[in-house]
């Protein structure tokens, strides 16, 4: 069987990403500021891919260009590689994390106040 978002854990992908570090000896490396600097530069990467591109644009691009789609994931992929390395080398659990957050920001943005706005909590 295929291994896609809905047969795979956190723990795996956290799993195979601890693989990859440690059979070429880059936990010396992966310190937290490192991993915080390694995700915002392949986020920077991600972004570069939009540049100057309109959303129609970046839409049917997707759809009709295997390359560029593909280029999109493995930058998503390379922000998310390096998300799981900073959440292993600082014991964050991931799922814990991200659930809390999103509890948080649901919190902030009301269904009755954000419904349907592009605007931030403190101008609700």
């Amino acid at each position: 069987m295929k291994k896609t978002d809905a047969n795979t854990t956190i723990q795996e992908l956290k799993a195979l990403a601890q693989k990859l570090r440690d059979e070429r000896d880059w936990a010396q490396f992966h310190r937290p500021k490192e991993l915080a600097i390694d995700m915002s530069i392949e986020a920077g990467e991600l972004l570069e891919l939009f540049l100057w591109k309109t959303d129609d644009v970046i839409l049917d691009t997707l759809k009709k260009n295997p390359k560029y789609r593909q280029d999109i994931a493995d930058e998503l992929a390379d922000v998310v590689h390096a998300a799981l390395a900073f959440a292993t080398v600082t014991e964050i659990d991931l799922a814990t994390a991200v659930r809390e957050k999103i509890k948080k920001t649901a919190d902030k943005y009301p269904i009755e106040k954000a419904h349907g706005k592009a605007k931030k909590y403190t101008e609700l």
